[in-house]
């Protein structure tokens, strides 16, 4: 029996996880952040943000063009409505994104903290059956390519702003 039939506390777990990667949830985190942060923090979000709808973007025209339907299941439905496919995932994208940005940008407590819960929201998306175990893998390889190319942007942007 998968954890999405069960009740307890694993499965409360998962369901946070699972919707806690939601592109909405960090919207809203990241809106705070610029608007309470330092300078710092505000250029954080501003990347973390835009990095997030460019993998959303990309996400979607991948899903298009696959068009794999999910796996069968009633939990998620928000998720089945409106997104009924499921390669690649995009909560694993934004996850495997949020982890190599974490490694870029920093500071260490929040890419220690994005070691942690970053493969677990990733994971919770198959256990509560929304995705398939492919979907997650690619989705978190994506994320992870797309956090490269922002740290190949932004040491660009960097060199050219210092005239290297």
């Amino acid at each position: 029996m998968s954890v999405v039939k069960r009740q307890g506390t694993l499965r409360s777990l998962a369901m946070f996880l699972a919707h806690s990667g939601d592109s909405w949830f960090w919207g809203m985190g990241l809106a705070i952040v610029w608007f309470v942060g330092n300078y710092e923090w505000k250029q954080r979000a501003l990347v973390m943000s835009m990095s997030i709808l460019a993998t959303a973007l990309i996400v979607l025209i991948l899903k298009l063009a696959f068009r794999r339907r999910r796996p069968e299941g009633e939990w998620g439905k928000i998720y089945r409505k409106t997104d009924p496919n499921s390669f690649p995932s995009g909560h694993a994208a934004r996850a495997g994104l949020l982890l190599g940005l974490g490694f870029l940008i920093g500071p260490v407590w929040f890419t220690l903290a994005l070691v942690i819960y970053s493969p677990l929201m990733a994971l919770a998306r198959i256990v509560m059956g929304v995705h398939y175990l492919s979907d997650v893998i690619v989705g978190y390889l994506l994320g992870i390519l797309i956090s490269m190319a922002v740290g190949r942007i932004l040491n660009l942007t960097i060199l050219n702003a210092l005239g290297s």
